[in-house]
């Protein structure tokens, strides 16, 4: 059964440009090798704004953990991530299985 992951950054007010350039310019180049998990990314409008989300599948948790293993081992992409977090006020994971009945992302 897959698991899905998502994980919802909270972004400092008046930050969101300056993440989205930074996603652009460095996050995306450091992340598209190890995208073959990515279901998408997505930004809040209304509701929880400020907020930048992105989702993943993976076979199971193994999958899951060898996958980040690979990302955070990436020079590239933990360059970026330095610049990011300070731009971020927090970060929520959360694991999902799909339900038994409807459409498979």
């Amino acid at each position: 059964m897959a698991l899905y992951e998502m994980r919802t950054y909270t972004v400092v007010v008046g930050k969101m440009n300056d993440v989205v350039a930074l996603y652009r310019d460095e996050g995306w180049p450091a992340l598209e090798k190890h995208a073959d998990k990515l279901v998408g990314y997505f930004t809040g409008d209304i509701g929880a704004m400020n907020t930048l989300n992105h989702l993943w599948r993976y076979d199971d948790d193994a999958d899951r953990r060898a996958h980040w293993e690979r990302v955070f081992a990436d020079d590239a992409f933990m360059a970026f991530a330095a610049k990011l977090r300070p731009m971020l006020l927090s970060q929520d994971n959360k694991l999902m299985f799909n339900a038994p009945w409807g459409p498979k992302p």
